[in-house]
C-alpha cells in the first residue's frame, strides 16, 4: 500500500497571510505521504526561490525531494515539485514543457519501490480551460510515449471548477480518478481543484482530504490523499 498526496502549498503562505514554510512541513509530516505532488513550491519572481527550504525537508520529515535541477536555488519546475519517502529509489525524471501563454510546466518521475515501479506526474494547470485542455493532452501523449503499461499516478492542482467537463473528461477517458472530495478554499472548501488520478492498473483503495487545523490555515488550499495499491 502507498500512500500519495497532492498539496498546492500557495508558496508556503497561509491563509493568515504569514509565509511560514515549517507550518507544511508540520501538515506533511501530519499526512505521512510516501510520494506527494507539490504545486507553488517556489517563489514566482527572481530566483525562484524554494518555498520550502531543502534543509527543513532533511532535518525535519522522512522526505526528500526528486532533483530536477531546474535552477540553483529551487525545489521544482514552474512550481511543481515531487517529494518521496527517503528510502524510494529515484530513476529517471524529467521536466515536461506545457503550451501556454505564461511559463508552465510539469514534472515526471519514474519510482522504483522495492521491485516495484511507479511513474508520477505532478502538474498545476492554466486557469484558462482551453489552455488546461492542451495542457492534458500533452501531459497524456508524454506519458503514453514512455512505457504505457507502467502503473502510473497523476497528481495536482488541474484548476478545473466543472464537475466533469473540461480536462476532466480527457483525463477520465485513460485514468481513473480518486474520491478525495473538496479542498479549495481552505477554511470553506466549495472545490475539487486539486486532483488525484491513477492508471487502471492501479488500486484505488481509500482516498480523501486532510483537514487538521494546521492544514486550514497552512495554505488556501487543502492536502489531498489517496492510498493505493498496485
Amino acid at each position: 500500500m502507498l500512500r500519495l498526496a497532492s498539496y498546492n502549498i500557495r508558496k508556503a503562505i497561509g491563509t493568515d497571510r504569514r509565509r511560514r514554510p515549517e507550518r507544511i512541513i508540520e501538515v506533511l509530516n501530519e499526512l505521512d505521504p510516501d510520494i506527494v505532488a507539490l504545486q507553488e513550491a517556489d517563489r514566482r519572481f527572481g530566483p525562484r526561490v524554494a518555498a520550502l527550504p531543502a534543509h527543513l525537508l532533511e532535518e525535519h520529515s522522512d522526505l526528500k525531494p526528486v532533483p530536477f535541477n531546474a535552477r540553483d536555488y529551487s525545489l521544482g519546475w514552474h512550481g511543481n515539485a515531487i517529494l518521496v519517502r527517503k528510502d524510494i529509489q529515484i530513476g529517471e525524471h524529467i521536466m515536461l514543457h506545457l503550451p501556454s501563454l505564461e511559463p508552465r510546466g510539469a514534472v515526471l518521475a519514474e519510482l522504483g519501490i522495492g521491485r516495484r515501479k511507479l511513474r508520477v506526474v505532478g502538474m498545476h494547470l492554466d486557469l484558462s480551460g482551453l489552455w488546461r485542455r492542451q495542457q492534458a493532452h500533452a501531459i497524456l501523449r508524454h506519458v503514453a510515449d514512455r512505457h504505457a503499461d507502467m502503473p502510473t499516478a497523476l497528481m495536482g492542482d488541474l484548476n478545473e471548477w466543472s464537475a466533469r467537463s473540461g480536462c476532466l473528461r480527457d483525463f477520465a477517458a485513460h485514468h481513473v480518478f480518486a474520491e478525495t472530495g473538496r479542498s479549495y478554499h481552505a477554511g470553506n472548501p466549495i472545490a475539487r481543484l486539486d486532483r488525484i488520478m491513477v492508471s487502471p492498473n492501479v488500486r484505488i483503495k481509500a482516498a480523501g482530504v486532510h483537514r487538521s487545523a494546521n492544514a486550514r490555515t497552512a495554505s488556501d488550499h487543502l492536502p489531498i490523499w489517496a492510498e493505493v495499491d498496485f
